[in-house]
């Protein structure tokens, strides 16, 4: 039985990080369900958001559906590996976490209700943890591209941690902090469920809304 408790685990510093590669491990292919790049250039006028929710195959999938985006694709942030590996993900000598990327189209929808389908679809309290999913690239996160991003972020955490108080729920686990790297995982982990229908995901929210 694993016993390990999941607010316990810890993120490697920089000094015993894994070395990692100059040489990226994934030359992107066209979205499989949008049929749109998922590498720059992006369109103009589009914008930039990244979230790790858990698992970054359901992740995905679920900002994709939404009106308004643009491509999407899964990858690797928060860390300091440079091009890491899943496998070395996975060992927790990284420091990253499961990001999904998501560009979208400003005009259509916000920064702001991507953030409240963030705060939606997943448990932002279980600190290195998703369900079954124990480990620290399962972490809740929010990496912001800029300013007014950042703003938005802390904002809509502010209002989601009140839902969870009067729900009388815990507190808000979510790292947020500026990107600095962001990795593309391989291709096979690239819209999995949109490969894989039936595939294994284990997203699920906890039923409260975001106000926006």
């Amino acid at each position: 039985m694993n016993l390990r408790n999941p607010f316990d685990l810890q993120i490697p510093d920089e000094d015993s990080a894994l070395p990692g590669r100059e040489t990226p491990i994934l030359t992107p292919e066209p979205h499989f369900v949008l049929n749109a790049s998922i590498a720059p250039p992006f369109p103009d006028g589009s914008e930039k958001a990244i979230f790790g929710l858990g698992c970054f195959w359901g992740a995905e999938r679920v900002f994709w559906q939404l009106d308004g985006i643009i491509s999407t694709a899964v990858g690797y942030a928060g860390g300091f590996t440079p091009n890491p590996t899943y496998q070395e993900v996975c060992s927790g000598m990284t420091g990253h976490n499961e990001v999904v990327l998501v560009v979208f189209n400003p005009l259509t929808i916000s920064y702001s209700q991507l953030l409240k389908t963030f705060w939606e679809s997943h448990d932002p309290t279980q600190g290195m943890r998703q369900g079954n999913d124990i480990g620290t690239q399962y972490r809740s996160g929010i990496y912001w591209f800029n300013e007014e991003q950042h703003n938005q972020a802390i904002a809509s955490e502010g209002r989601y941690q009140r839902e969870l108080a009067n729900a009388r729920l815990g507190d808000i686990t979510t790292e947020v902090t500026r990107i600095s790297n962001f990795y593309y995982a391989e291709d096979y982990h690239q819209q999995y469920l949109g490969k894989n229908p039936n595939g294994y995901c284990g997203l699920g929210g906890i039923g409260l809304e975001c106000p926006l």
